[in-house]
């Protein structure tokens, strides 16, 4: 069955078995669809999250949560400040 690409969550759902990721995208485009979804879906907007929540949070849908993090984060969809404190949904 070929894949719809004009459908976000559509593509998304091809990466993931039985609620988990199952590989990170190593293309840009395509990793940048599930790091959207991922913020999007564990992450709520006016919140701020400790690294051990955004760490929780991730694990539920993949072992390389710190990879998960870093891509978010290099993204701008998840920020920081500086001192590493917290993590806020960004753009």
């Amino acid at each position: 069955m070929p894949e719809k690409e004009s459908s976000s969550s559509h593509g998304v759902a091809a990466l993931f078995s039985h609620g988990r990721l199952t590989t990170i995208p190593r293309k840009v485009a395509r990793r940048e669809q599930l790091l959207v979804h991922l913020s999007e879906t564990l992450f709520e907007r006016e919140r701020a999250y400790t690294e051990r929540e955004v760490n929780e949070a991730l694990l539920t849908v993949h072992e390389d949560c710190s990879a998960l993090r870093r891509h978010l984060v290099v993204a701008g969809l998840l920020v920081r400040p500086k001192d590493g404190s917290s993590y806020r949904r960004g753009r």
